[in-house]
C-alpha cells in the first residue's frame, strides 16, 4: 500500500530518518517518531548507502495514462454544456451512459458508466438535474406579460395606492 502524502514529503520523511541515524537513533526509536515501520527505517538506509541522496528521492506514482487527452477533455466539457439534445437524445438529462455512448461514438474510448462521474468532477462538474419547462412555454410571451400585464394586476400596499 503507497503511504500518505505527496511524494516531497515522503522524501522529506526518509531524508529526516537518515538525519536521526546520524545522530545515533536507532531505526526502532526513529519508527514511531516518523509514523513508519522499522523496516522502512532499514530498507530507505540501505538505499541510502547504495546511491546516497539520489536514494531517497522521491519518485512519483505515475498510475495508469488516461484515455482522453486534455483537448480531448475540454471538447467533452463544451459538448455537454451544450446538451444533450444536440447530440441527438430526447431528454436535456445527461446520464453516465449518455456521456459514455457519447465518449466511445467520438473519441472510440470506453468507460464504464460507474467511471464517468469521477471524469466528470476531475473537468469541474457536478452532477444536476436540469430545469423543467413546459415545452408549449414561450419566453417571449413571458416577458411581454411580466411588462405590461403584470403592473397592472400587481397588488399594491395601502401606502402606496393613498399618494
Amino acid at each position: 500500500m503507497r503511504p500518505k502524502g505527496s511524494p516531497a514529503e515522503l522524501e522529506r520523511r526518509r531524508v529526516r530518518a537518515m538525519q536521526l541515524l546520524r545522530e545515533g537513533h536507532q531505526p526502532h526509536e526513529i519508527a514511531p517518531i516518523l509514523g513508519v515501520d522499522r523496516r522502512s527505517i532499514r530498507r530507505w538506509k540501505f538505499a541510502y548507502r547504495q546511491s546516497g541522496r539520489r536514494g531517497l528521492k522521491a519518485i512519483p506514482a505515475t498510475g495508469r495514462p488516461p484515455f482522453l487527452e486534455v483537448e480531448q477533455r475540454r471538447k467533452l466539457v463544451r459538448w455537454i454544456l451544450q446538451g444533450p439534445e444536440a447530440f441527438g437524445f430526447e431528454t436535456s438529462l445527461w446520464t453516465c451512459k449518455r456521456i459514455g455512448a457519447l465518449i466511445r461514438k467520438q473519441f472510440g474510448v470506453s468507460y464504464h458508466p460507474r467511471y464517468i462521474s469521477k471524469l466528470l468532477r476531475r473537468s469541474g462538474l457536478s452532477p444536476q438535474r436540469p430545469q423543467k419547462v413546459a415545452k408549449e412555454r414561450s419566453d417571449q410571451r413571458v416577458r411581454i406579460w411580466l411588462a405590461k400585464t403584470w403592473p397592472a394586476v400587481k397588488k399594491t400596499s395601502d401606502a402606496s395606492a393613498r399618494t
